[in-house]
């Protein structure tokens, strides 16, 4: 059948490695025509791409990720009008049996719904995040005032995306129950959990290259080694992993390596500048080839999340780690339930974003040993729970054709 992906997130192949090239490639594994709809890189027009039998098709539009909010808000609002026309070019005559929308969807309620109404489709959406609503937790959008009228144009679009979804995907059962609860017009027999998952590889390393990994970045061999790679943005509460990491200066036995960018990174930088803290260091990006590897190459993965959130996220980052055999220390909101499934796999740890007390504590119990016992665990939860096949086949169930 022919399926129509809509993502907000860059893909430029089929084999990126990430969890919307996977979804793709799972897909197309079963004999389905996969046409992915993306944003260009920036000074790219609109073009598209055969990939191996993936027609992918990128809109020219502004930045959305790691830019400012008006910005941000600007060239989503722009990106869905632009993609209506360039799909009427590119894949003419196309009938889509069905449509999966990814990633902040809102982007792409008008152009869903163009579609499925043109072609009789299934409209199946991935709730990849809950849009308005996270950005008024953490004050990039406000309810009154003059950015009050984009909050409830967004909040109308919401209730349209909604309403003409056959079928609601959600990250996590948390991630469910906020939408049914806050939008109870929707049948609840159309919303089902489908959770971030990837193809699994085996980045595992031998003692040999992990030792190369950690003196090609000059990281310590004799100290247990946190990682956090990915967005350095609002959403991630930049002041508390200010305030976590400021707090271990003095511990001899840790080492945080931060590798990420966003609109907050600066922040970041000359806090650590300033403070001319030994155990942190701070990249902005890795070679692709060498992420995975250097991911392999620490003990303990870490996420963070504002704590102000009242919408569960549910970061896809921890699927990197997972696949790295890391266990997971999460310091989060307490809405989200990220947490509660790493504590209950037994896979890392979690505190309160926000509670510098028990980050201190945590830290402390943490030790070589532990982390090798909780990355184990880590890899089987990963295994079970987040592997695309699975979720591949929770689409077909609920959206046969």
């Amino acid at each position: 059948m022919n399926i129509l992906f809509l993502s907000i997130y860059e893909i430029n192949d089929s084999n990126s490695g990430y969890i919307y090239a996977d979804l793709i490639r799972e897909f197309s594994k079963h004999n389905h025509n996969i046409y992915a709809v993306t944003p260009t890189r920036t000074g790219e027009t609109t073009h598209f791409i055969d990939d191996n039998g993936v027609t992918i098709v990128k809109i020219k539009n502004g930045q959305i990720q790691k830019t400012g909010k008006i910005k941000k808000v600007i060239n989503l609002l722009t990106l869905e009008n632009k993609t209506i026309k360039a799909l009427k070019k590119y894949v003419k005559g196309v009938k889509f049996d069905l449509i999966i929308s990814m990633a902040s969807s809102l982007s792409y309620a008008k152009t869903s719904c163009y579609f499925k109404k043109r072609c009789k489709a299934i409209n199946y959406l991935l709730v990849k995040d809950i849009f308005p609503q996270n950005a008024v937790d953490i004050g990039m959008l406000k309810t009154k005032g003059i950015m009050g009228f984009v909050y409830r144009h967004f909040c109308k679009k919401e209730k349209k995306l909604y309403s003409n979804a056959d079928f609601i995907g959600c990250m996590s059962q948390a991630n469910a129950d906020y939408i049914l609860a806050h939008h109870p017009e929707i049948n609840n027999k159309k919303v089902t959990v489908v959770p971030n998952s990837i193809e699994p590889q085996d980045v595992s390393l031998t003692k040999e290259e992990r030792l190369a990994m950690r003196k090609k970045y000059d990281i310590p061999l004799d100290k247990v080694v946190f990682v956090y790679g990915g967005n350095l943005g609002k959403p991630q509460g930049i002041p508390f992993i200010i305030d976590c990491l400021r707090s271990q200066k003095d511990n001899q036995n840790v080492f945080f390596f931060i590798v990420g960018d966003g609109t907050e990174y600066n922040k970041l930088d000359q806090a650590f500048t300033n403070n001319q803290q030994e155990n942190v260091k701070l990249l902005k990006r890795l070679p692709r080839e060498d992420f995975d590897s250097m991911l392999a190459a620490c003990d303990a993965g870490m996420i963070f999340l504002d704590g102000r959130f009242t919408i569960p996220n549910y970061p896809s980052r921890l699927l990197s780690y997972m696949q790295a055999g890391l266990p997971v220390f999460a310091c989060t909101d307490t809405n989200t339930d990220v947490g509660k499934d790493i504590v209950q796999g037994n896979f890392g740890w979690w505190c309160e974003n926000g509670n510098l007390t028990d980050f201190v504590d945590i830290i402390q119990t943490i030790d070589v040993n532990d982390c090798k016992n909780k990355g184990n665990l880590s890899r089987h939860y990963l295994l079970e729970y987040f592997s695309v096949c699975g979720c591949y086949e929770t689409i077909m169930e609920a959206a046969p054709i």
